[in-house]
Parts: structure tokens; sequence; C-alpha cells
């Protein structure tokens, strides 16, 4: 058995969202994404199929061009090739569900690189 929290330990950086890994399983990773209001993650793509949950906040959810109010609750599952942006509308908590072949720091790259 594993156990993370979404809440615990919550940190936040200035100037980018913050990137944490909660745990791996044997099929995928579950990773945190904080966001100060306003922060952006820029367009980008991943090579697997992806789940967002907005755990707390809200966050404009571009796909393919198309804006997507998501908020507190919402969920959305997304293709490999996607091409997706996100953007805190306020400060915000995501749960981020990555396929195991998948890679945290391409993440994290994403989110240095916003």
């Amino acid at each position: 058995m594993k156990v993370a929290s979404m809440i615990k330990d919550l940190q936040y950086n200035e100037s980018r969202p913050t990137i944490q890994v909660l745990f791996e399983t044997e099929v995928g990773k579950e990773i945190r994404i904080a966001f100060k209001k306003g922060q952006v993650m820029k367009e980008h793509k991943t090579p697997f199929p992806i789940v967002v949950e907005i755990f707390e906040g809200a966050i404009d959810f571009g796909v393919n061009g198309i804006i997507h109010n998501l908020k507190k609750g919402d969920m959305v599952a997304l293709e490999g090739g996607v091409p997706h942006d996100l953007k805190a509308l306020e400060t915000s908590t995501v749960r981020l569900s990555l396929n195991k072949a998948d890679s945290a720091k391409r993440v994290e790259d994403v989110a240095k690189n916003s």
C-alpha cells in the first residue's frame, strides 16, 4: 500500500508551478502540481495518455487552442500527443496521473520552461 496527501507539505514556487511526485505504482505515477494565481504551463504534449484533476482552485485548460475552464472537482483525460496548456485562475492544486513509461522530469521541465 502507498499513501500520499494532496494537502500535506504543499509548497508553492514564486515563479513557476511546483511539481511533486506523490508516488509510483506498477502502472503509473501520481503527481501534484501547485500553482499560484497566474502561473502557467505553456503548451506541450505528452507521449502517453494522462488524467488531470483539479483538486483545488480553477484552471484554464487549453486543448488544441480551445480554453476549458476547469474548477475544483473537474477531471479531464487526454490521449498522448494532444497539445495542451494550463493557466491558474486562482491558487490551485492539480493532480496529474501519468503512464508508468512517462517521466516526471518531463513535467518538471515543462514547468521550468513556462
